[in-house]
């Protein structure tokens, strides 16, 4: 019953509407900006990679870098290998497609918020850089709007005990004990463990964790999925024509274009790619603000390289390992789930078909990268995601709810290991957790988009100054 509620929340909430209103934003963002930043992709690098020592002495609590990696930890999780598994098990092959798509507007949308929540932080009682979408609500759109600010944070802290804590735990559990038969409350004390002494030190040691935690696992699985690609280079080709094709709704079992195919793609594809990148929902400017950058500009010229990491190079290695390893199970068929009005309980199972992927191609050795892989994504994304919370908590709650937010987050990372796998409809609890991580993701958006928009006229006039600046600065030397 509760998944039959949820669902039904869901559907509204990722419906037409917010479709709309997330592509829509990145399109206009994109179009706004001239298309800068998809053309700019190689500047952000050189950005990122100049960025330590340029801004080492500016205001701010973390390094450029540090502040990617933050936001990568959160968003480098069970969505790029779980998520892009169960988008295509269920929404077919082109929701990949839409994958991409909502990354490739969402750069601009990434981007415009790393923009803004440089421009508009503050800086707490306890000398803490803070900011993010209930900060540029409140101090860009006026104290007229602060009530779409604090519900920002109220489904922001939700949006962490769930999307941030609750589904990677059990990925996790879930993961180590199918390959490794790790008993589930040996995962839950030594994740919860780990995650503590992390947490518990604040944004800094978040970030000093992350940098070196998320380049290594991100080449790590990059570089494996690469191998599988390699072994399976001749099914590629038809991979990529069959992503395409599916996701305009086009199926020879239908006899051509299916409008429900179509919504299906797009549905499930829009939602795991934000999902998995978060472009547009809000999160990852909380951590950009704490950068050492005094820039607006230059900070979200670097936030937004985020998206591409996240989406078209790591989950793109995801989707068409599957798909060329054809490892999708018939019955998961869009059509056949569209046909019979019935979804398998395997379609939802995101880790075992991307295992299998793997697997498939690398006898032995396959299982083993992404289980490892699963487990350092998911443990990062436990990591990144307390400080999203621990500010939205901050907001409303001011400094003091800091302590008391921490502790609460490390007990459910303990708690949803454990209570997600003590009864016997697992796979239905695992279920809803998913659509309710959908839902609250989908809530999230829906203020920080209508804040985007609002700010859109002053990150088009930040960014027209800052390219002006540079131009005419290269033309003395």
């Amino acid at each position: 019953m509760i998944s039959d509620i949820i669902g039904s929340v869901n559907n509204v909430v990722w419906g037409v509407p917010m479709l709309a209103l997330l592509l829509g934003t990145g399109i206009y963002l994109t179009v706004g900006l001239g298309f800068m930043p998809i053309l700019r992709i190689p500047y952000a690098f050189l950005q990122l990679v100049r960025g330590g020592k340029r801004h080492d002495k500016e205001e701010g609590d973390v390094s450029p870098f540090g502040a990617l990696m933050t936001a990568l930890s959160s968003t480098v999780g069970t969505g790029n290998i779980a998520g892009v598994a169960v988008a295509i098990a269920i929404g077919g092959p082109g929701a990949l497609f839409w994958m991409w798509m909502t990354a490739l507007v969402g750069m601009a949308t990434k981007y415009a918020e790393g923009v803004l929540a440089v421009k508009f932080r503050e800086i707490d009682h306890d000398g803490r850089h803070v900011g993010g979408p209930m900060y540029y609500i409140k101090n860009g759109m006026g104290r007229a709007w602060i009530w779409l600010g604090v519900l920002f944070a109220i489904f922001g802290i939700f949006a962490s005990f769930g999307t941030g804590n609750s589904i990677q735990a059990v990925s996790v559990a879930d993961a180590l004990y199918s390959t490794y038969q790790v008993p589930v409350w040996a995962t839950a004390v030594v994740m919860t463990a780990l995650a503590a002494a992390v947490i518990l030190g604040g944004i800094k040691r978040i970030a000093n964790v992350a940098s070196k935690l998320v380049p290594s696992m991100a080449a790590f699985y990059f570089i494996a999925g690469i191998i599988v690609l390699v072994l399976n280079i001749g099914a590629v080709p038809d991979a990529l024509v069959l992503v395409v094709k599916r996701a305009f709704g086009f199926d020879a079992a239908v006899g051509g274009f299916s409008g429900g195919l179509l919504m299906l793609a797009m549905q499930r594809g829009v939602a795991r790619g934000i999902f998995s990148n978060e472009a547009g929902q809000g999160s990852a400017p909380i951590a950009h603000a704490a950068a050492k950058n005094k820039d607006p500009v230059n900070q979200g010229v670097i936030a937004m390289l985020g998206t591409f990491i996240d989406t078209i190079v790591i989950c793109s290695i995801t989707g068409l390992a599957i798909l060329s390893t054809g490892v999708i199970p018939p019955e998961c068929n869009a059509v056949s789930i569209l046909t019979n009005d019935i979804l398998p309980a395997v379609c939802d199972t995101g880790p075992p078909i991307t295992i299998s992927a793997f697997e498939s191609a690398l006898p032995g050795i396959g299982s083993h990268v992404v289980t490892i892989s699963l487990t350092l994504f998911a443990f990062t994304t436990i990591l990144g995601w307390s400080y999203y919370g621990e500010r939205c908590a901050e907001y409303l709650f001011s400094e003091k709810a800091v302590l008391p937010y921490r502790l609460v987050y490390v007990g459910i990372v303990f708690a949803s290991s454990m209570v997600l796998y003590a009864g016997e409809n697992v796979d239905a609890v695992i279920n809803t957790v998913w659509l309710a991580t959908d839902t609250l993701t989908g809530l999230m958006a829906a203020p920080n988009l209508i804040a985007l928009l609002a700010l859109s006229p002053l990150v088009f006039k930040l960014t027209k100054e800052y390219f002006a600046r540079e131009k005419a600065e290269r033309a003395k030397q």
